[in-house]
C-alpha cells in the first residue's frame, strides 16, 4: 500500500527513489537530477563515480514504469551544469529523448542549467503551475501559494548515541514541499539549517518513507 499525504487539498504519494507521485493529475515529479555531474568534476581531475547518471536514470525509468506517469515535472538543477546535456553518452541521449517524446515532460529550470536540457525534448519554463500548485525550483517564501521545489536537497540529521544517522527527506510546510535531491552523488542539507528553515516559511515536517511507512519528524 503506497503511503501519503495531503498538501494543499491534494493527495501526493512520496516514493521511496526521493520522486514524489500526484496520482489525480498522472504526474511524477522530481527535483535536483544533477545528470552529468560526475563528469563535470572528471574535467577538473575530481573523482567521482562514473556511472552517476546511469543510476539516476535508470531509476527515473522504474519510477515512471511503476506508477504508470504520463506527465513528469523535472524541479531544475537537471544539470550539473549548462554543458551536461553535449556530455551524455549517446544510449544516455537516446534513452532521455525516448522518455521526452513518450511523457508530457516538463524542465523546470535551476541555478545550474537554465535551459541547457532543451535541446533533449520537452517543455521548458522558469516556473509553472498545475492545479493548486506552483512549481518552481527555489522556494519563495513570501509566496503563499503551494508551492512544490527543489534546490536544497533536504536531509533529516539524527544524532544518536554519537552517530550522525542522515536520511534524504520531504521537507514539508504549511504552504512549501521540498522534495529530496533525486540524483546520485548529490549530498544534502540538514532540514534544520537555517537556509532551508527560511525558505519553508513555517512550521515544517520532516517526511520519511520507511518501507511502507511514513515516518514524519517535527522539526
Amino acid at each position: 500500500m503506497p503511503v501519503s499525504f495531503s498538501f494543499a487539498g491534494e493527495v501526493l504519494q512520496p516514493l521511496l527513489c526521493g520522486a514524489l507521485w500526484w496520482p489525480a493529475e498522472s504526474t511524477l515529479f522530481v527535483a535536483d537530477l544533477h545528470f552529468e555531474k560526475a563528469s563535470h568534476f572528471a574535467a577538473k581531475g575530481w573523482l567521482l563515480p562514473p556511472h552517476a547518471t546511469a543510476e539516476t536514470l535508470a531509476n527515473l525509468i522504474a519510477a515512471v514504469e511503476s506508477t504508470g506517469a504520463q506527465r513528469l515535472v523535472c524541479l531544475g538543477d537537471s544539470f550539473h551544469d549548462e554543458a551536461g546535456p553535449d556530455r551524455l553518452s549517446v544510449e544516455t541521449r537516446r534513452a532521455l529523448m525516448t522518455m521526452t517524446r513518450s511523457l508530457d515532460w516538463w524542465w523546470i529550470t535551476g541555478n545550474h542549467d537554465e535551459d541547457s536540457a532543451a535541446v533533449l525534448g520537452g517543455r521548458v519554463m522558469a516556473e509553472a503551475r498545475l492545479g493548486p500548485l506552483v512549481l518552481r525550483h527555489e522556494a519563495v517564501p513570501a509566496d503563499p501559494t503551494p508551492e512544490l521545489s527543489g534546490h536544497f536537497h533536504p536531509k533529516l540529521v539524527i544524532r544518536h548515541r554519537g552517530r550522525h544517522i542522515a536520511r534524504r527527506c520531504y521537507a514539508h510546510a504549511p504552504t512549501k514541499l521540498i522534495l529530496p535531491a533525486y540524483g546520485a552523488f548529490t549530498g544534502g542539507l540538514d532540514i534544520a539549517d537555517p537556509a532551508l528553515q527560511t525558505a519553508l516559511a513555517g512550521p515544517a515536517t520532516a517526511l520519511v518513507v520507511e518501507g511502507d511507512r511514513l515516518l514524519r519528524f517535527p522539526v
